[in-house]
């Protein structure tokens, strides 16, 4: 059994492939080819941008892929959202589609667009977006750089964003949410009914998932006195709560927690403080719930 799977080409090529390495998978890339090696013989990559994934897992060429449900609602794909996946190329949060117009502009609503020009890589979506509106506008694909073109090639665009500051950064100003969007993993329904590839994206959702969880957060363990464990205790916030164990001296205890990586150095002066010795701090792969 070999599961065919999508590894979205560009922004989120290079997150992917570290979510997947963070997962357990080494996944190696050549500019040269578009079938990356990986070292699970089960699977099979295929690099593909991710606005054409969606269409590729409905029609069974590949079983399963990642792309953005931007794309797959974009093309009206018929596929299996395995799981939504919270990451994107720097936050690994959501991203948004937004409407964004000139800040010199008199343009203070999607109304106000009526017969204009709107510019995008979203064409479909936009166009259901306005029709809800009940605004009539040309929707033109662009082929990139689509911050630059209001207002001289267009009077508004629909772009994509995680903080605004391109479009901060080109006179351009946000009216609206077309959508909100996040990475997804997806299945051929045909492929999801095969007991082998639907029990192999199980394990890569669980694995990818475990991946995300870890994302931002350490792993703290410490020594403490039992006298002073209530005073450690206060310091420590945790995922649920400290792993105590005892030392082979019955008057010392071992504590093992999980704590945002923000938040650490505040917190081991404190634990130094409260009695805490040996501290270590490292670094987590993966947390399974």
């Amino acid at each position: 059994m070999k599961l065919k799977l999508g590894i979205p080409k560009g922004s989120l090529e290079n997150a992917t492939i570290d979510l997947f390495r963070r997962a357990g998978f080494a996944i190696t890339t050549s500019s040269r080819s578009y079938f990356p090696g990986i070292d699970d013989p089960e699977i099979e990559c295929m690099l593909i941008r991710a606005q054409e994934m969606a269409r590729y897992v409905e029609d069974g060429i590949l079983d399963a892929g990642l792309t953005g449900r931007d794309w797959i609602e974009e093309n009206e794909s018929q596929v299996v959202a395995v799981a939504d996946l919270i990451y994107a190329k720097q936050s690994f949060g959501k991203v948004r589609w937004v409407l964004a117009v000139p800040v010199a502009s008199n343009f203070r609503s999607v109304k106000d667009l009526e017969g204009k020009i709107i510019a995008t890589e979203l064409v479909a979506t936009t166009r259901r977006y306005l029709a809800s509106h009940g605004v009539t506008a040309k929707v033109e694909f662009s082929w990139g750089a689509t911050e630059v073109k209001p207002p001289v090639l267009a009077d508004a665009i629909v772009e994509v964003t995680e903080t605004g500051s391109s479009l901060r950064a080109n006179n351009l100003t946000i009216i609206d949410t077309v959508l909100e969007s996040n990475t997804q993993l997806i299945a051929n329904h045909q492929s999801w009914q095969d007991e082998q590839k639907r029990r192999k994206l199980e394990d890569i959702h669980m694995l990818l998932q475990g991946a995300i969880n870890a994302l931002g957060k350490v792993g703290l363990m410490l020594n403490v006195h039992k006298d002073n464990l209530a005073e450690v205790l206060k310091v420590l916030p945790a995922l649920k709560r400290p792993t105590i164990s005892h030392l082979s001296d019955e008057d010392w205890l071992a504590v093992n927690t999980i704590l945002d990586e923000a938040t650490v150095r505040d917190i081991i002066p404190r634990l130094k403080q409260a009695g805490g010795e040996g501290i270590v701090e490292y670094p987590l792969n993966k947390i399974v719930l």
